[in-house]
């Protein structure tokens, strides 16, 4: 049969607008699935740090539920990075995640194209009309489950005249040969960046009896090193973790399809034997009544059989990524730069907010250096380390700069009311450290060069007592540091309590300058202003200090309201009464 130009561009059309759908449907389920759970699958990840066992059962259980293995790669890659779990560790979680990508292949394969549209209405229902914020998301993600089954009806109708396509048959018969089904469904998945949506179009052409299992099988193998590619790309220029985690996913992807390939058949037979069959039909009828379930079977037991094989030898996957990227020689750089910062995860909120306090901890890493030396630099030191004082307020702006860059990039995205206000938060948390940087860098420095520019030398009494208010405000910012990377209120309230302290200090070492106004010194004045200035600009550090530990305790303060109202909604709920929200 021949097909008219006007037939084939409306087949192109239904094929790519179906598959457009399907993909648009896919990234609102995701985008959905990772607002609502994101923040409980960081949690569950993040104490898997000793089982490999466990580790892939976490890693395929989140990468079922938020719909995205990059999502779960870059996590692990993250808690490596952060030291929370090592390079072998992760493995687990690298290899569960490929288990838990072939959900969406099972959901694909159950015929419910007719109930798509019914998904699409209530979705949009319940996104239109709720005025909460959690069922809205719930809205959007049976809104994008429909559309995934209505792109796969749109592709299903434009594939349908291709049954009786001559040059289509042809190339279908080429695919006879594995080799060439594995590398056209690796070119393809590599293009369009999706291993889910090559899934679906192998789906849909079992679906109309186009292909059979042995086919189907090897284009899912070629998906599997597809996404591989995928992983590979992504991985450019990124810190050597997430370069080894991208090497473990192709050798573990690569080592399974060359594992299989020579038993496609036998693989076909198994597969067969334990899926349902439709005995009463014949023919092309019979390949699209049984073989989509056939392939997603398959396409589950080749990487749940991967990694029942390969989990055994995660050292050696640890050692071989580790001798092909080792370790640069380390190099303290020039300029600093972000390292938890990953523009994939900005449309992961919770978990790019995580991100987020970890970079704000690596600026505090660069502010507590120049609190802990500044003000001995300032009393004694000579101009040359007065000016590496001044240089290393370089790093605090590039670093500051770099976090609200993110969080500006972090706002565009669909944010809830409280991930709006933890936005305001850390963005204030980190313009205190980059006010505690430039406090030192300008006022505390210029000190010092008047210091030596009228030849003051301070008393050993005045160094001493100016030391213990020295001492005591790094304490403080060294503490609302540790509140803010552990989240911890109990250490900002001690922050905060710490003023009166802090006050003490700073009326003795007052009172001590005042008395020494009348020392026989022709610098006297000279010395007074100087000292005066370091004891104001170490008050206003702690005033920095106080004021990150006061965010510190109002973010605690807002998540244990929400706690409170979703204990108080729960109860209610229990007790037959209606909440705002239900």
């Amino acid at each position: 049969m021949e097909l008219g130009t006007v037939q084939i561009l409306g087949i192109s059309m239904g094929l790519l607008g179906g598959l457009a759908i399907f993909l648009f449907g896919m990234d609102l389920m995701t985008t959905s699935l990772k607002t609502v759970a994101g923040g409980g699958m960081k949690r569950l990840l993040a104490r898997i740090t000793t089982n490999r066992f466990k580790a892939v059962f976490a890693g395929a259980f989140t990468t079922a539920v938020i719909q995205s293995s990059s999502v779960t790669t870059v996590l692990a890659v993250g808690f490596v990075a952060a030291g929370l779990m090592s390079l072998q560790q992760s493995i687990g979680i690298i290899m569960g995640a490929e288990i838990g990508t072939t959900i969406t292949a099972q959901i694909i394969a159950f015929k419910i194209t007719k109930f798509a549209l019914l998904a699409v209405t209530i979705g949009f229902g319940m996104y239109f009309f709720s005025k909460d914020e959690k069922i809205k998301q719930y809205g959007l993600m049976i809104l994008g489950f429909g559309l995934v089954f209505f792109g796969m009806h749109l592709m299903g109708e434009a594939t349908h005249p291709l049954r009786s396509y001559e040059p289509f048959i042809h190339l279908l018969q080429r695919m006879d040969n594995p080799l060439f089904a594995v590398l056209l469904s690796a070119t393809f998945t590599a293009l369009i960046q999706s291993s889910s949506a090559t899934t679906g179009v192998i789906i849909v052409l079992a679906s109309q009896g186009l292909i059979t299992l042995e086919q189907g099988i090897a284009l899912v193998f070629g998906a599997n090193i597809g996404t591989s590619i995928t992983a590979i790309l992504a991985s450019i220029g990124k810190p050597r973790d997430a370069v080894r985690t991208a090497l473990i996913h192709v050798s573990f992807n690569v080592l399974g399809v060359t594992l299989w390939f020579n038993f496609i058949p036998q693989v076909a037979d198994v597969i067969r034997s334990i899926s349902p069959v439709a005995a009463d039909l014949q023919g092309a009828a019979r390949l699209a009544a049984e073989t989509p379930r056939q392939i997603a079977n398959a396409h589950t037991m080749f990487n749940v059989g991967n990694t029942m094989i390969f989990i055994w030898f995660t050292p050696f996957f640890a050692w071989l990524v580790t001798r092909l990227v080792p370790k640069r020689p380390k190099v303290e750089p020039e300029i600093i730069r972000p390292k938890y910062l990953d523009d994939l995860l900005l449309d992961t909120p919770t978990l790019a907010f995580d991100r987020v306090r970890m970079e704000i901890g690596r600026l505090a890493g660069q502010v507590l250096p120049m609190v802990r030396n500044g003000p001995q630099a300032i009393m004694k030191c000579s101009e040359v380390h007065l000016r590496k004082l001044q240089k290393k307020d370089d790093n605090v702006d590039i670093l500051h700069g770099a976090i609200v860059t993110y969080l500006g990039k972090l706002s565009r995205e669909y944010l809830t009311t409280r991930e709006i206000e933890l936005l305001h938060d850390y963005m204030a948390i980190s313009g205190y450290y980059e006010n505690i940087g430039d406090t030192l860098e300008t006022n505390l420095v210029h000190t010092g060069m008047e210091r030596i520019r009228n030849h003051v030398v301070m008393s050993e009494p005045t160094q001493k007592i100016l030391g213990e208010l020295a001492d005591k405000v790094y304490w403080s910012v060294e503490q609302a540091t540790q509140a803010v990377t552990r989240s911890d209120i109990d250490i900002a309230q001690q922050v905060i309590a710490a003023k009166p302290e802090v006050n003490q200090l700073v009326d003795s070492a007052s009172s001590h300058l005042e008395a020494r106004l009348a020392a026989d010194d022709p610098h006297r004045l000279s010395t007074f202003r100087v000292e005066s200035e370091l004891i104001e600009n170490l008050k206003h550090v702690y005033y920095f200090a106080k004021r990150i530990a006061k965010v510190v305790t109002v973010i605690d303060v807002k998540l244990n309201e929400d706690e409170r109202q979703l204990e108080e909604n729960k109860q209610a709920e229990d007790n037959g009464i209606q909440t705002p929200s239900s």
